[in-house]
C-alpha cells in the first residue's frame, strides 16, 4: 500500500513537471509570437522602404553605367564620397529621435514626440545649410584628396544635382524615426513603393526616349525623394498621429542646446559608421586602373547595400523595441527584444553570406557591360560575402545602441576599431604588401569584426535593470514643465 502511495505521488509529482515544463513552452512560445509581432510591425516596413530607397540609388546607376564609364565612376565617387557625408551626418542626428521618440512613447508622455520632431527639424535644417559647401566644391575637394581629375570635374556636375536631394533627408529621416517611434511607418512603406514605380518610369522617359542622359537620371532622382516627404508631412499634418502631433509649438524652439547635444552624439556615433566605406572608396581612388576598381568596388558595395536594407530595418527595429520597453520599465522585455532581433538577422545574414559565394561576379551584368569589371568584382566576392555576413549583426547592436542612448560610447568604441585598427591595417595590406583592394578591404573588415565582438560584450555585460532607471530619468529631464510653453502646451501636458 505504501509502494503504491509513494508510486502515485512520484507519478503525480512528474505530471506537474511536465505540465510546468508545457506551461513554460506555451508562455515562451506566446512571448515569442507577441515580441515577433512588435519586432515585424516595425521590421517590415522599414526594411521595404530601406530597399525602394535604396533601389532609387541603384536604379540611377545603372541608367548612369550604360552612359558611360567615366559617369559611372563620377557617381560612385559622389555617392560614396560626398552625399554619404551628409547622409551619414544627417541620419545619425536624426536618430536621436529613436532615442527620445521611442522612450517617450514607451513612457506615454505622447505630446513630447511632435515637440521632439520640430526641435529635430531646426537642427537638421541649420546642419544642411552647414554641410551645402561640400556639394558646391566636390571637385575642389575630391582633387585635393587625390582623385582622377576627369572623374572629379564630372562628380561636380552630379554633386549639384545633389543639392535638392539633401535637402529632403532633413525631412524624411525626422519623419521616418517620428513615425518608427509609435509603429506607424505603414505609410512610409506605401510611399516607398509609389516613389519607386515612379523613378523607374521617369529615368526610362527621360533618359532613353527623351535621351537628356545624365540630367534625365539626377531629375528623376530628385521627384524621387520628395514624393514620400510630402507624403508624410501630409500623414502627420492632417490626422495619422493624433496622440503625438497636435500643430506646432513654441517649445520647439527651448531647450535647442539640449537637443543638439544628443544629436550630435548621434550624429558623430553614425557618421563614423558610414564614412568607414567612404574612406575604402577614397582609398581605392589611389590604386592603379582606379577607374575599372571603383567600378568594381561600388558595384560590391551597391550590392552589399541591399543587404544593409536588411540590417538596417532590423536596426530600427531594435531600436524602436529596446526604447520602447525601457520607457515603459520592461528589463526583462527589452532584452528578449535584444535576442530575438539578432538571431533573426543573423540567420537571413547566413544565408545571403552562402548564396554570394555561389553567385560570385555574376550579378555584375546588372550595373555593367565591362569584363574587367565583371573579373575584378568576381574577385571580391568573397570579401563582399562576409562583409554581408558582419552586417547581418553589427547594425542590429548599433539599433540597441540608439534605442539605450548609448551612442556617445559606441562613438568612442567606432573610432579605436574603425580608425586605429581598421583603416591602418588595410593601408598596410593594400600598399605595403601590395594586395590592393583586396587588402584595404581585409583591413576594414577586421575593424568591423573587432567593433561587433565589443558591442556584442557591451550588450551581454549591461544591468538592464539599471537602463530602465536611466531611462525614466531621461523621459523625466526631457519632459517639458507645466509652467513653461503656451496655454495649449500646458493643457497638452497636463
Amino acid at each position: 500500500m505504501g509502494d503504491d502511495n509513494l508510486s502515485a505521488k512520484l507519478l503525480h509529482s512528474r505530471e506537474r513537471e511536465e505540465q510546468g515544463e508545457n506551461n513554460e513552452e506555451i508562455n515562451l512560445r506566446e512571448k515569442l509570437a507577441d515580441e515577433n509581432k512588435k519586432l515585424w510591425v516595425v521590421a517590415a516596413p522599414s526594411i521595404f522602404t530601406r530597399f525602394s530607397t535604396f533601389g532609387v540609388s541603384v536604379i540611377s546607376q545603372a541608367f548612369i553605367g550604360h552612359i558611360g564609364p567615366t559617369e559611372l565612376a563620377a557617381y560612385a565617387l559622389v555617392g560614396t564620397v560626398v552625399l554619404r557625408l551628409a547622409n551619414g551626418l544627417l541620419l545619425g542626428m536624426a536618430s536621436a529621435l529613436e532615442t527620445l521618440c521611442g522612450q517617450s512613447f514607451g513612457a506615454k508622455q505622447y505630446y513630447m514626440l511632435g515637440v521632439y520632431l520640430q526641435r529635430s527639424w531646426i537642427i537638421l535644417f541649420i546642419t544642411t545649410l552647414v554641410i551645402l559647401p561640400l556639394f558646391i566644391f566636390s571637385t575642389p575637394l575630391l582633387i585635393l584628396l587625390g582623385q582622377d581629375e576627369e572623374v572629379a570635374k564630372m562628380a561636380g556636375v552630379i554633386s549639384k544635382w545633389f543639392i535638392p536631394f539633401v535637402f529632403s533627408y532633413m525631412w524624411s529621416f525626422s519623419l521616418q524615426m517620428y513615425l518608427q517611434a509609435q509603429s506607424k511607418n505603414q505609410i512610409i512603406s506605401y510611399l516607398a513603393f509609389l516613389t519607386l514605380v515612379i523613378h523607374v518610369s521617369l529615368s526610362w522617359l527621360l533618359t532613353v526616349k527623351l535621351g537628356l542622359g545624365l540630367a534625365g537620371v539626377m531629375s528623376s532622382m530628385i521627384v524621387a525623394m520628395w514624393i514620400p516627404v510630402l507624403g508624410q508631412l501630409g500623414f502627420v499634418f492632417f490626422g495619422g498621429c493624433p496622440q503625438t502631433w497636435t500643430g506646432f509649438s513654441s517649445s520647439a524652439f527651448k531647450d535647442l542646446g539640449s537637443m543638439m547635444k544628443i544629436s550630435l552624439s548621434s550624429g558623430v556615433m553614425l557618421c563614423l559608421e558610414f564614412w568607414y566605406n567612404t574612406i575604402l572608396v577614397l582609398l581605392t581612388g589611389h590604386m592603379r586602373n582606379a577607374e575599372v576598381a571603383l567600378d568594381a568596388l561600388s558595384i560590391c558595395l551597391n550590392i552589399n547595400g541591399w543587404e544593409m536594407m536588411i540590417s538596417f530595418g532590423f536596426m530600427a527595429a531594435a531600436g524602436v523595441r529596446v526604447a520602447n520597453e525601457l520607457g515603459a520599465g520592461n528589463a526583462k522585455r527589452a532584452k528578449f527584444a535584444i535576442v530575438n532581433v539578432v538571431l533573426q538577422s543573423l540567420i537571413i545574414g547566413t544565408v545571403l553570406f552562402v548564396l554570394f559565394l555561389l553567385f560570385r561576379g555574376r550579378v555584375a551584368y546588372i550595373f555593367t557591360d565591362s569584363l574587367k569589371v565583371v573579373k575584378a568584382v568576381a574577385d571580391l566576392s568573397p570579401l563582399l560575402a562576409f562583409s554581408i555576413l558582419l552586417n547581418s549583426v553589427q547594425p542590429v547592436l548599433s539599433g540597441v545602441a540608439i534605442g539605450s542612448g548609448w551612442q556617445g560610447i559606441v562613438a568612442y568604441v567606432n573610432i579605436t576599431c574603425y580608425y586605429i585598427i581598421g583603416i591602418p591595417v588595410g593601408i598596410v595590406l593594400g600598399y605595403a604588401l601590395d594586395l590592393h583592394v583586396k587588402g584595404i578591404w581585409i583591413g576594414m573588415l577586421l575593424g568591423t569584426a573587432i567593433q561587433t565582438l565589443v558591442l556584442v560584450c557591451i550588450t551581454i555585460k549591461t544591468d538592464w535593470t539599471k537602463q530602465v532607471a536611466v531611462a525614466r530619468e531621461r523621459v523625466s529631464k526631457w519632459r517639458m514643465p507645466r509652467t513653461n510653453g503656451s496655454e495649449n502646451d500646458r493643457q497638452q501636458l497636463a
